[in-house]
């Protein structure tokens, strides 16, 4: 760059790309907080060699040049995340879970923030497609999120990644076949609900699940929905499993208030169980429910409240004023703990 003024210009410029490049490094690694560090990483290398920036390339292709190595160095050093129905088939509701796994194991929930920047990434930050994305290779991960999703073109990854334009198409190409495999294995994929019919029934959603209705839960979920409990590797799929799941060993669920939020382009929720000694609501899980025409198919129930509360905005505690009708009582801890 030729001068301090246009170096100070590009200085501010990187701080713009923040957001997209937090996405960006959420979908290549599957954590929303690894995606905050490798971003704060990536700034920090641009800003201690922006005078080297020569202009030669956009100062976006640039900067994701900086992301992509950032995020290939931290996935070198660790494992491939998951979710719950990537790792064993499902599994009977009835029975509790095993003990907990470590966290580092599982795809974690992304805040939407900005509802546009919610809207725009659409498909592309369903939890279903960043756990999809943890099975390519990082490059190609990197090559197919740069192609398909963000839209630079064959040549910018081609310079981006210090190759050839054949090699990206080449890796391009095994990627997508990938991910078709992946859905041909799991199940094609559904269409999402429209923005108005979600909202109604993630509204239905929580009132049922407050009021612990059975029965008009199971009006709301589809017939092949699936629950899924990390930090726990258990995982069910069908109305009477997931019924058995919250009338027997998530019996103490009875009674919890659910606080809407979104994340991950979908409707979700914070979910407050009562206290034990009947005052107010605990933090319990926050629920990240998927839909499909006017079914919910999907319900992804976090347990690392302590992490994911204060990510996603919500209080540390409801009081005794969040209760709906009658006074709230859990019916027994059961061995969900």
């Amino acid at each position: 760059m030729g001068d301090v003024g246009a170096a100070d210009a590009a200085v501010e410029g990187l701080e713009e790309y923040r957001g997209e490049l937090t996405r960006y490094c959420y979908r290549m690694l599957g954590s929303y907080f690894e995606a905050e560090d490798a971003v704060q990483e990536t700034l920090v290398r641009a800003w201690r060699s922006i005078e080297g920036f020569e202009g030669r390339s956009a100062l976006r292709s640039w900067v994701y040049r900086i992301a992509t190595n950032v995020c290939l160095d931290a996935l070198a050093s660790g494992e491939r995340r998951a979710l719950p129905v990537d790792l064993s088939g499902p599994s009977a509701g009835g029975t509790p879970p095993a003990p907990r796994e470590d966290a580092a194991l599982w795809v974690e929930p992304c805040p939407d923030g900005d509802p546009e920047a919610a809207a725009a990434a659409g498909e592309s930050v369903r939890l279903a497609f960043v756990a999809a994305l943890q099975h390519l290779p990082p490059r190609q991960r990197a090559t197919l999120i740069l192609r398909d999703v963000l839209r630079f073109s064959a040549r910018e990854v081609a310079a981006l990644h210090g190759s050839t334009v054949a090699s990206v198409n080449s890796a391009l190409q095994r990627a997508r076949a990938t991910l078709a495999d992946r859905r041909v294995k799991h199940g094609p994929a559904v269409p999402s609900s429209d923005d108005s019919v979600r909202r109604v029934l993630a509204e239905r959603y929580a009132a049922a699940f407050s009021r612990y209705d059975m029965e008009e839960l199971n009006m709301l979920l589809h017939v092949d929905a699936t629950l899924c409990l990390p930090p726990y590797s258990k995982w069910m799929r069908g109305l009477p499993d997931i019924q058995a799941w919250l009338t027997g060993p998530a019996i103490g669920c009875r009674g919890s208030r659910l606080v809407p939020t979104a994340a991950n382009g979908s409707p979700a929720f914070g979910q407050y169980r009562p206290h034990r000694d009947g005052t107010g609501y605990e933090p319990w899980a926050l629920q990240v429910v998927e839909f499909s025409g006017d079914r919910i198919t999907g319900i992804t129930a976090f347990r690392d409240t302590e992490r994911l509360f204060p990510l996603f905005g919500l209080p540390g505690r409801l009081g005794e004023d969040a209760r709906l009708g009658a006074r709230a009582r859990p019916s027994g801890d059961g061995p969900f703990k």
